[in-house]
């Protein structure tokens, strides 16, 4: 038996790993052509913001990048860096990155407590299906339901505000500047809450159950379970999240900024941000110099405000780091 055994047996060797190896290849390589076509290739184009790039009619891009645009240097930074509007973008993307960190941390971490808690699972699938779905919503769609609530003709608020006797006149809404200030953080909060707060719910599931029934024997309150079982087992994952958004702290939300507002010229002075102005460079006032440089400038701060996120992560608690 034994000898039929071995003679049954599949041989497994060089070949076989070989043959594995190469179905592995196979799978993942439409996937590697995708990101150098998509995503490497285009990294060339940073040299446009050293340069002062001109199109030569009827040549190709590379002609026009490589022959007939001459080098600038870092005149094209120089310039963004003493420009006047420079210092509203860099107050702008970082103050309310700052505020949408902290609560995209806080906000979410504290609804996937309260909704794992609740005695009901029906009720918490509806609570965590309706605080989910504005994320599945573009800002398209958002700016025209803000629209319909704020419009100054034909906006629901106006006509209720008048019909209450609240208010006397309409209130132009899209040049309030001190609305829109904490009305954009509102936005962003109500429309990202739900993709984090489901991270964060799926880690709690995660945890030992047999954690919580210690604790309850022991006679711990929720507060205490939550304090020294739920925090502690989601530090990592908090960290992690904390990491990313760092990293993406020189970045705006296009969409919250641009689309939202509708583009309102009242409400540039707060939504003047770093990717704003990237596409007004590129379509309303074409300079493509401008853009690559401003776009290059996130990408490197991006990458050392991670890269320090990381090291003060790790210094606090060695295996919460992303890398």
């Amino acid at each position: 038996m034994s000898t039929t055994a071995v003679k049954g047996k599949k041989k497994t060797g060089s070949n076989g790993s070989s043959f594995d190896n190469l179905e592995i290849f196979l799978l993942h390589l439409p996937t590697t052509i995708w990101y150098l076509i998509f995503c490497y290739a285009p990294m060339f184009g940073v040299v446009i913001a050293f340069k002062n790039y001109k199109v030569k009619p009827g040549k190709s891009f590379l002609y026009s990048l490589f022959v007939n645009s001459k080098w600038s240097g870092f005149k094209n930074f120089e310039v963004l860096f003493k420009s006047s509007y420079f210092s509203d973008m860099l107050r702008n993307t970082l103050v309310y990155n700052f505020i949408f960190i902290v609560l995209g941390v806080v906000i979410p971490v504290t609804l996937a407590i309260l909704i794992n808690n609740m005695w009901s699972q029906k009720l918490a699938k509806v609570c965590q299906t309706m605080m989910f779905l504005p994320h599945f919503l573009s800002w398209v769609v958002i700016s025209y339901f803000v629209y319909a609530f704020l419009a100054t003709d034909a906006g629901l608020v106006n006509r209720v505000l008048l019909a209450l006797g609240l208010r006397e006149t309409k209130n132009m809404w899209y040049t309030d500047v001190g609305f829109w200030t904490w009305f954009l953080v509102f936005l962003n909060v109500w429309k990202g809450m739900g993709y984090n707060m489901v991270v964060y719910l799926s880690s709690i599931s995660g945890i030992d159950q047999e954690m919580y029934e210690a604790a309850l024997i022991d006679g711990a309150t929720k507060w205490q379970q939550t304090k020294y079982i739920t925090l502690p087992t989601l530090r990592p994952i908090i960290s992690i999240m904390f990491i990313m958004a760092v990293g993406s702290i020189f970045r705006s939300d296009f969409g919250l900024f641009y689309q939202a507002t509708r583009n309102a010229g009242g409400l540039v002075e707060i939504t003047q941000t770093f990717d704003v102005y990237i596409y007004k460079a590129l379509l309303e006032r074409p300079n493509i110099n401008m853009s690559s440089a401003t776009s290059l400038l996130q990408s490197v701060c991006g990458c050392i405000t991670i890269i320090i996120a990381n090291i003060v992560v790790k210094k606090i608690d060695p295996n919460a780091g992303l890398f």
